[in-house]
């Protein structure tokens, strides 16, 4: 073996080998180095891949433009003027050409000032982003660019992960592979976010400012631009100072990246930008949209489509409504008002005192004790049994079932009409027509006429004690306004597409006839007396008037409920406790509150008189007796073929006739024996042979005259 020499220790031994320590170390890092690149290198194919397989599968352009997030539906009234727009409002599309230049420096400035250098991705941005990110401790300052914040708009969500920002560099990447800047610039202000539901320069434009997204001026840009940081914070409606002042920002942020010289930006006056006022939050017409749209599920169940809804709500008699039970519901009570026209359309709802508080729908929802206005169903039974307003009954004290109703200050009137004994609301009254009616024929008039609500049937039901809603008491009192006839309220005439295509219209129901005619004349005919004269007299409004006043126990709930030139209108007030209102009664507030909207609603209708003319059916106008007794010329005979009789044959008297006194009389089949042989008739009726008639025996006197069976 051949011999190594190892150089001594200086002790005079052999010492260690020694290890290369920077051969070592570098061979370590040119590894790192190596498998870094490897890795880079992968990850760069990777995600080209990715860019690619991306590139490929996106929508095209017009695609993208058609796409959104979530229904928008604007709400018309009547007018055809905007109440309100639920949802997404992505107003109309601008192509880059015609967006204001302004609008373009503003949004790049503030948003994405290297957005026509980066490829979708700003490394220097991250980098900003990350170093600011360590001296804050928190994340202040995004570094998304608007390819960016486009991709997270269409096609993501706002969840901050990784693997969702991965996905988002990835998107932004393909996006500016596939599309030019002016293309992503254009996408992006026509969608991105601005606030109050409003995408889009357009829709932004014309929500804050009113006028279309073509017509923004510098300080306008500003505003809009600001907002896409924080939407809601700087929102101009919400706080106008905060917007101004992130304006401000805005414009400094403009005048650094050239956009603007110094004095340029000097000159912008914010206080020259007009702003429109929030009208969605004070409206109370949302009442009216709050029980309105629901609809929509039954009328267009599978539409996803922008929509248009076209209502039939008066803005003008809205304004009204919101007035009267704002200014007349007493201190601490609430108000609720609904109004019909003729065809059951919804011209004004109110559903409280203020929807900003309490957006509690008590047009609808709530169910509360209707008091005297039940009155409406009593009397009706009592008309259609027979009775007439002139009739005579007792107003006295009575007790059924050991139930004793008593009139308002104990007093009783004695012996009065129909008519006065509706008009001042007599209790002992209503108690006796109801209880010689029935009680459960009254409960079924009410059902007949719109009442949703449970009904008992105890004898106090006359004075209202079952609960029902608003818009039911309503619809009963249209029904008599229509003579009778059905009324089913509606809300919605037609929907329609933002481009016109018509997708529902309403169509009227087949009205039935809940009472006849004659019925409906005589109850507005006592209707319209409580009015003139009776507890009903603040209603007034300067034309024929009919309605009913309602009031509760210890004043908990106060009611009036009319009619006039076609509109029928119901006003509550209460409290939500259902604690007493001092003072409260339904011939005093909701009356007043009822005239006032009135007084408006029907400014522009003519002049129409009732018609309480009594027009009644023959039963009841005919004389007992020949009521009873019937006309022998209206019957008719058949013989045993079942062949008809000539009826002028009993009045024809034979030339020759031949006697047999075993024949039965004419019209008589010959197999169906004779009672008594005709001498023995002549005997006891004192008459001759030749005097006796030969015919049909006369018609049975019946123990009640005949009245019509409804066929409701």
């Amino acid at each position: 073996m051949a011999r190594r020499d190892f150089p001594r220790r200086p002790e005079g031994g052999r010492s260690e080998p020694q290890p290369s320590r920077g051969s070592g170390f570098g061979r370590w890092i040119r590894r790192l180095a190596i498998w870094g690149v490897g890795f880079a290198l992968l990850g760069a194919i990777a995600l080209a891949v990715a860019v690619a397989v991306t590139t490929r599968s996106l929508p095209g352009y017009q695609e993208l433009k058609s796409s959104q997030t979530g229904q928008m539906i604007v709400v018309r009234a009547a007018d055809g003027s905007e109440i309100v727009t639920l949802g997404p409002s992505y107003g109309k599309w601008i192509p880059y050409e015609r967006i204001p230049q302004p609008m373009k420096d503003a949004m790049v400035s503030v948003e994405d000032r290297r957005f026509r250098s980066h490829w979708g991705v700003d490394p220097i941005g991250i980098v900003r982003s990350l170093m600011v990110r360590v001296e804050a401790g928190s994340w202040k300052q995004g570094g998304s660019t608007i390819t960016q914040q486009l991709a997270r708009n269409i096609f993501l969500n706002n969840t901050k992960t990784f693997a969702r920002k991965a996905r988002e560099w990835v998107l932004a990447l393909a996006l500016e592979q596939k599309f030019s800047k002016d293309q992503i610039l254009e996408l992006y202000l026509n969608k991105v976010y601005f606030g109050g539901g409003a995408y889009g320069i357009d829709s932004a434009a014309r929500k804050f400012f009113g006028h279309s997204g073509e017509e923004i001026d510098l300080p306008e840009a500003a505003i809009i631009a600001g907002l896409v940081k924080a939407p809601s914070r700087y929102s101009p409606t919400a706080d106008a100072d905060a917007a101004v002042n992130r304006a401000a920002v805005v414009v400094q942020t403009m005048q650094s990246n050239g956009v603007l010289t110094a004095q340029e930006a000097q000159a912008i006056d914010f206080k020259t930008v007009k702003m429109v006022e929030d009208r969605e939050s004070q409206n109370s017409a949302r009442y009216f949209t709050d029980w309105a749209l629901p609809q929509l599920d039954l009328i267009l169940p599978e539409n996803d489509k922008p929509i248009e809804v076209w209502t039939t709500l008066d803005p003008v008699a809205q304004k009204a409504a919101t007035s009267a039970i704002a200014g007349f519901a007493p201190k601490g009570a609430q108000g609720a008002l609904v109004s019909l026209d003729r065809d059951g359309a919804v011209l004004a709802m109110v559903g409280g005192t203020d929807y900003v508080t309490s957006n509690y729908n008590r047009a609808v929802n709530a169910v509360r004790q209707p008091g005297s206005a039940w009155k409406l169903f009593v009397y009706l039974s009592a008309l259609e049994a027979g009775y007439t307003p002139d009739d005579r009954v007792v107003d006295e004290p009575v007790t059924i079932d050991g139930w004793t109703p008593r009139n308002d200050g104990n007093r009783y009137a004695g012996e009065i009409d129909l008519r006065t004994a509706f008009a001042y609301s007599k209790n002992t009254v209503a108690a006796q027509l109801g209880n010689e009616v029935g009680f459960g024929t009254v409960a079924n008039m009410a059902r007949r006429f719109g009442i949703t609500t449970p009904i008992n049937t105890l004898p106090s039901m006359v004075l209202g004690s079952s609960e029902t809603r608003v818009i039911d008491m309503v619809r009963a009192f249209a029904s008599v306004q229509t003579k009778g006839m059905s009324v089913t309220p509606y809300g919605i005439r037609k929907v329609t597409t933002t481009d016109g295509e018509v997708l529902y219209r309403h169509r009227e129901e087949a009205a039935q006839q809940l009472v006849p005619p004659y019925v409906a004349a005589a109850m507005t005919d006592l209707m319209q007396t409580a009015v003139n004269i009776g507890t009903g007299r603040a209603a007034q409004i300067g034309r024929p008037v009919a309605g009913k006043t309602g009031t509760t126990s210890s004043n908990k709930d106060g009611w009036f409920l009319g009619f006039s030139s076609g509109i029928t209108t119901g006003v509550w007030m209460g409290r939500d406790d259902a604690k007493a209102v001092p003072g409260l009664q339904g011939g005093a507030a909701p009356a007043r509150a009822f005239a006032a909207y009135m007084k408006v609603a029907t400014r522009k209708r003519p002049v129409e008189q009732f018609d309480t003319e009594l027009k009644l059916p023959q039963w009841q106008l005919e004389p007992d007796d020949e009521a009873m007794q019937g006309n022998p010329d209206d019957y008719f005979y058949v013989d045993e073929q079942g062949n008809l009789v000539d009826p002028s044959r009993r009045s024809r008297q034979p030339e020759e006739p031949a006697f047999d006194p075993d024949a039965p009389p004419e019209g008589v089949p010959p197999d169906v024996p004779q009672a008594a042989n005709d001498d023995f008739l002549n005997r006891a009726t004192g008459r001759r042979d030749n005097d006796a008639g030969y015919g049909p025996p006369p018609r049975p006197r019946p123990t009640n005259p005949p009245r019509p069976v409804p066929n409701y």
